[in-house]
């Protein structure tokens, strides 16, 4: 560690690579399927232990959101209760992750918490335990604790690892910050899909996502970046944000589609990850 006690630890974007939502719980969750896919970018995490047992986040939050629910917080927060720690931290959150996109951003950030701050603090909560925490905060948020791509069911937290084929993706943000929970409200939403399997997933069957539609009715402007993206691939959205992207075989592909998108539409390409980016720093760190 730094002589100032500051480390950097990645939090990786994920995708939604399809996202059905087969029916209603008994607790009153909506049952959804879908397949996680992590990717090489992301946010950077800076944390600091503190002998003081506060949780300080430092910088700039999202517009809306104070600090003590800020995800970043919270996660630290739940593991210092949870495992006992008498210490606290210090945060930084530089993001890349567009905020209401469906990348994953939030939940990203929360999960690097919990596993740096619970090697840094010596808490010792195995990967299961920090998944379960992580429900707590999120349904996102176990996925990315555990830093493999995978499918999902229940609320998403149910995840079996899935080997997924090396790809390049194409990322548009349109810009448009849409309630989730509004969005599960809509009358349009379709509730009642077929449950789809795995093979159904790895033959390449269409299995869509559920609020691709209604974004696309309501917004104008994810409207447009379908439109637009339409014209270098088949586009696609991730998880209940307004961020859509193409999937290519090579980066090279990718980058030629994306030189082709109108200027005004803020896209960029990044890499699939066979692993989460954390998990690798994690073993880096472990062997210095």
């Amino acid at each position: 560690m730094p002589a100032d006690g500051w480390s950097a630890w990645p939090a990786p974007a994920k995708l939604n690579l399809f996202l059905r939502i087969t029916g209603r719980r008994p607790d009153g969750y909506h049952a959804l399927q879908t397949v996680f896919r992590l990717l090489d970018w992301g946010d950077t995490l800076r944390l600091r232990p503190r002998n003081d047992g506060r949780i300080v986040r430092h910088g700039a939050l999202a517009a809306g959101v104070e600090s003590a629910e800020d995800l970043a917080v919270r996660a630290a927060k739940l593991l210092q209760t949870e495992a006992n720690i008498s210490q606290g931290a210090d945060i930084i959150v530089e993001k890349c992750i567009p905020v209401g996109g469906g990348f994953g951003g939030g939940s990203s950030d929360a999960a690097t918490v919990l596993v740096v701050l619970n090697r840094l603090w010596g808490a010792g909560l195995g990967g299961a335990r920090l998944a379960e925490l992580g429900l707590r905060l999120g349904a996102d948020v176990p996925v990315f604790v555990r830093g493999a791509n995978a499918w999902a069911e229940g609320v998403g937290e149910r995840l079996s690892p899935l080997a997924l084929p090396p790809a390049w993706y194409l990322l548009a943000d349109p810009g448009v910050r849409v309630s989730t929970a509004t969005l599960f409200q809509s009358i349009e939403l379709t509730r009642n899909a077929a449950p789809a399997t795995i093979p159904d997933f790895t033959s390449g069957a269409p299995l869509g996502n559920a609020f691709e539609p209604v974004l696309r009715r309501r917004e104008p402007a994810v409207e447009a970046a379908f439109a637009a993206l339409a014209r270098v691939g088949s586009p696609r959205l991730t998880g209940t944000g307004s961020g859509c992207f193409v999937e290519f075989a090579t980066r090279e592909s990718a980058e030629a589609a994306l030189a082709r998108l109108p200027p005004g539409l803020a896209a960029w390409v990044v890499a699939g990850a066979a692993r989460s980016p954390l998990l690798e720093a994690l073993e880096v760190r472990r062997e210095e």
